[in-house]
């Protein structure tokens, strides 16, 4: 018989895999005991209403608590037993043969069918029929001292806890010990969770148990909102399986866009999110790029739909697109999105007529499925009447909204509609609408009124508007600045600061609100202004490189005050490592030097450019404050520090390229780039597709793609190489000339390579190792960059010059790393101090090819230059002295050890003089040419005393503030002298 009732009684039952459970457990005495099982029907108790829990059971009180507790049916009718006075009169028959038929109990002799329901029941007796109707599994291994019989049963009770492990199992079992094991029993296939409560944002779950107490379970991962999920836990030593919903109304994340057509874009997120900030519509943004004109909030306050405006501007189609969301709150304020969705914009939907509504007996109302093109809307031959073409003419409401004006008679009309164009060139297929027209002698009326801070009104009619006269507030003279209709909708706009709205209530006159049926009335409304109290943010900081300059342009969420977006003082740029960037167009406070502007049209983009040289490509981050917006009542925005990347097109560029044959039928081209390249994403130098080559043969010139069967793989972080069957390559071979063709490829910053940038593929045989730079870096010191990794660099393949005179001090290799653009770098020392002089003017060139043994590891060699080349001046300059003297008043004199220019005046200059703060209000050069000298007098606003202390200091920092000819900035310092008399 397998077991009737399930239910994990073993104290020993480890806690469920999915969740920790803490709980208390509420002792009780067997007398609670029995007065709970006897509520419940399971035990009946004496007629004096005593327990009788030190009584001994018969088996027949056994068999009715056995058939209570499992909840049997009882059974009549049938005599199994042939016991004396075993007759249907027996109150005992019904449960012994409940129990007889379960397979729990059996008679004391089988064989002559004696059940001996006045007998008494061993505890041995009591286990194992315990263990019969619970099903337990009985151990193969026991310790007990019960009989042989009965050892596999007793374990397997004493296991479950039912019975102690020191009892006298030949002895007879009391009722005590009979209710400990029911309650037992009971408590575990009663126990059920009545409610439950989620806290801790999905991360725990109280569960209310049946029988009082609270279950408390710390789930590993957080529940999903609103979605049904089975949390397990085990309680009491039962295991229980709930299903759980964490039911949240405010919004926790964004679920979806989709776009249907080019014009709209739907955002759904799983929860409510606030109103204003979601039907803001600078908080939206595609690739960075693409505005929206309109955000509408669903009435469920869980999808917004994105609109943008009229005019050639689309969403990407049929492309994959990201859509930035920024400074969307949910609805209790709990969250603000700041995410990035993904989404590809697909129309396959022909536009349809949606609706058709007679305004009278002069004018139609058409509705179209999508937004349609002002040009085919508005086309009055696109339209025809009961099959008659119409002569009138249109007022088309974007997106998706047509009036028709012309006389219609009383009555049904069919109107048939053709040639009405959406975004993705889907025509309307001609088709027939049924409208009615009926006489139309209502003025439109004010259906709602709402007033938008105090500088615009949004009143909605109950039908289309086709004029208003006037609008004004107040009183006559403060009018509105503009009057916009769209279909029902009347935009008022009081720009004016004497036109403003009052704070308080405000009513609003608006003269000869006409319809398309010529009714006209004057109409007004009270509207109360609900302030814009939202701070500004900024939504994204962008760069662009072009030539030699970086621009950035800062977006905030809404306009903003011109004087506050203009101040410099506003804006502090910083490295990735957070320290403050110095460089060329930022003073030492990390602050923009050049002028600040807004983007034309736009009252909330303010750019600046780098001034002399653009930024590095890499991570930045721009600190912004100190920015009011430009309501009535100005908002502040809070601080922000805002990340971006500087990366440009062009960055990335080729090399080298060669090839060779591979395995006899196969050919591999290597394609060398001055960087390392991306092996994933959108740059992805391992995409085949985004190389091609080029073959001139008798003259002619011919582009090919490589075929699906060639693949790319790494060489290493700068090079890659094709692999390709010879024989799939199109004139290939006999090709006079080949060239590699690369677009789209990218570095590990995001910069990419200038679409369509070729190199020459040479044979391996003759391809050779290109020099990057070869730099000066101090007195005795020469770097030289490669390009690409290089395995052996002989000293001899070089020769140094300067001022035309061959350097016959020797040198050696003291150096050689790889940066991180994957190019080898050596330095060569001098055995000769100083050999390089302040404006000493430094060239090279290398041994002849048959010479040279430096190679990369493909044995390619260095390639030779035997023209005299120009070294890169990378000396940084140094201070050779400082003076100040009483006869000179307030000029401290600072003498280099080469020419250099003072940028950005001396913002770099930081000097205390006796002890107290001097500011340097100015630098003027001493002699030299094009603004350069090795002498500078700096100007400070203190007069100079003999004998006082006077300290200066230079925090150039990584910045290009002081520098010399080559744009090498001098090295911080920081001394002390004496005022001299």
């Amino acid at each position: 018989m397998k077991k009737i009732l399930s239910v994990a009684l073993s104290t020993a039952m480890a806690f469920s895999m999915f969740a920790s459970v803490a709980f208390g457990d509420t002792a009780v005495t067997p007398q609670q005991q029995f007065d709970a099982l006897k509520a419940k029907g399971i035990f009946t108790g004496y007629p004096d209403g005593s327990a009788g829990l030190d009584k001994e059971m018969t088996r027949a009180e056994f068999a009715k608590v056995i058939t209570k507790l499992l909840g049997l049916k009882e059974i009549t009718g049938t005599l199994s037993y042939t016991d004396k006075n075993y007759t249907a009169k027996n109150w005992a028959v019904p449960y012994i043969e409940a129990v007889t038929a379960a397979g729990i109990m059996e008679g004391k002799n089988v064989e002559k069918k004696i059940f001996d329901f006045n007998g008494k029941v061993t505890v041995a007796e009591m286990a194992t029929i315990l263990t019969r109707a619970l099903d337990l599994e009985i151990p193969t291994e026991t310790n007990n001292n019960a009989a042989a019989w009965a050892k596999g049963y007793v374990q397997a009770a004493i296991n479950a806890g039912l019975i102690d492990a020191n009892a006298n199992f030949s002895g007879n079992a009391s009722r005590e010990l009979l209710v400990g094991a029911a309650y037992s029993i009971d408590q575990a296939q009663s126990l059920k969770v009545e409610s439950y409560t989620v806290t801790e944002a999905g991360k725990v779950v109280e569960f209310k148990i049946s029988d009082g107490e609270t279950v408390k379970v710390t789930l590993d991962k957080a529940l999903e909102a609103n979605k049904e999920t089975e949390v397990k836990f085990t309680y009491k030593d039962k295991e229980f399986t709930e299903k759980v919903t964490y039911v949240v109304t405010a919004a926790t994340k964004v679920e979806s866009a989709t776009a249907s057509n080019y014009k709209e874009l739907i955002v759904k997120f799983d929860g409510e999110v606030d109103q204003k900030s979601a039907e803001t519509e600078e908080n939206y943004k595609v690739n960075n790029s693409i505005s929206f004109s309109k955000a509408t909030l669903s009435a469920d306050k869980r999808t917004v739909t994105l609109r943008i405006a009229d005019g050639n501007t689309t969403l990407p189609k049929q492309e994959e697109a990201e859509l930035k969301i920024s400074n969307v709150k949910n609805s209790d304020a709990t969250k603000t999105f700041s995410d990035t969705v993904k989404f590809t914009a697909v129309d396959t939907q022909i536009p349809t007529t949606s609706e058709v509504k007679g305004l009278g007996t002069k004018a139609i109302r058409v509705q179209f499925s999508e937004p349609v093109t002002a040009l085919s809307a508005s086309n009055i031959a696109n339209y025809k009447i009961d099959g008659t073409p119409i002569s009138g003419y249109v007022t088309f409401s974007y997106p998706n909204v047509a009036v028709i004006t012309t006389n219609v008679a009383v009555g049904d009309h069919k109107l048939t509609v053709s040639n009405v164009e959406d975004f993705a060139g889907f025509k309307t297929v001609p088709t027939e609408s049924t409208f009615a027209v009926s006489e139309d002698t209502t003025a439109p009326e004010i259906v709602s009124s709402v007033a938008n801070d105090l500088d615009e009104v949004v009143i909605t009619f109950s039908e289309p508007v086709k004029a208003v006269a006037k609008a004004y507030h107040t009183s006559s003279g403060r009018t509105a600045s503009e009057i916009k209709i769209s279909d029902n909708t009347v935009t008022l706009k009081f720009s004016t600061e004497a036109n403003k709205l009052s704070s308080g209530v405000n009513t609003v006159y608006l003269e000869g609100v006409k319809d398309y049926s010529d009714n006209s009335a004057d109409r007004q409304a009270t509207v109360t202004p609900i302030l814009d109290t939202v701070r500004p943010v900024v939504n994204t900081v962008k760069s662009e490189v072009t030539g030699n300059l970086t621009k950035l342009t800062v977006e905030f969420s809404k306009a903003v005050n011109s004087s506050d977006a203009k101040n410099k003082d506003n804006y502090t740029l910083r490295k990735s490592d957070g320290a403050l960037y110095k460089g060329t167009g930022f003073s030492s406070e990390g602050h923009p030097v050049g002028a600040l502007d807004f983007v034309s049209g736009k009252d909330n983009q303010i750019t600046f450019n780098t001034l002399g040289d653009k930024l590095p490509s890499g991570t930045y981050t721009l600190d912004v404050s100190g920015i009011r917006d430009t309501r009535t009542v100005a908002n502040a925005m809070a601080p922000q520090s805002i990340s971006f990347t500087v990366s440009a097109v062009g960055d990335v560029a080729l090399n080298s390229s060669w090839s060779d044959v591979y395995n006899t039928d196969y050919t591999r081209i290597y394609v060398n780039f001055n960087k390392a390249v991306a092996t994933s994403g959108t740059g992805n130098a391992l995409d085949v597709n985004k190389y091609s080559y080029v073959a001139t043969v008798g003259g002619t010139t011919t582009y090919h793609s490589f075929p699906s069967t060639a693949t790319v793989s790494q060489f290493d972080a700068n090079t890659v190489y094709i692999t390709v069957k010879t024989s799939d390559l199109t004139n290939y071979s006999a090709a006079t000339s080949k060239a590699i063709r690369v677009s789209n490829v990218a570095d590990a910053n995001g910069n990419f390579i200038t679409n369509g940038s070729e190199k020459t593929i040479a044979d391996r045989s003759v391809s050779t190792v290109a020099l990057k730079e070869v730099k000066a870096i101090s007195s005795k010191k020469i770097s030289v960059e490669f390009v690409g990794t290089v395995s052996l660099i002989e000293d001899n393949d070089f020769v140094f010059f300067n001022n035309n005179t061959q350097i016959t001090s020797s040198f050696s290799k003291s150096n050689q790393t790889v940066n991180s653009d994957g190019n080898t770098v050596v330095e060569f020392t001098f055995s000769t101090d100083d050999v390089l002089g302040a404006g000493d003017k430094l060239t090279y060139t290398t041994q002849a090819t048959a010479d040279i043994n430096t190679k990369d590891s493909y044995g390619r060699k260095l390639s030779e230059v035997l023209s005299q080349t120009a070294v890169v001046d990378g000396v940084v300059p140094t201070v050779k002295t400082i003076t100040a003297s009483a006869v000179d008043v307030d000029v401290v004199k600072v003498e280099f050890d080469e020419e250099v220019t003072i940028y950005n005046n001396p913002a770099a200059f930081v000097v205390y003089y006796d002890g107290q703060s001097a500011k340097v209000t100015k630098a003027d050069i001493v002699g030299g040419t094009n603004g350069r000298s090795t002498q500078w007098e700096l100007t400070i606003d203190k007069t100079l005393v003999a004998g006082k202390n006077l300290d200066i200091a230079l925090t150039n920092g990584s910045g290009k503030i002081v520098v010399d000819e080559a744009g090498n900035a001098v090295a911080d310092f920081s001394k002390n002298i004496t005022v001299g008399n």
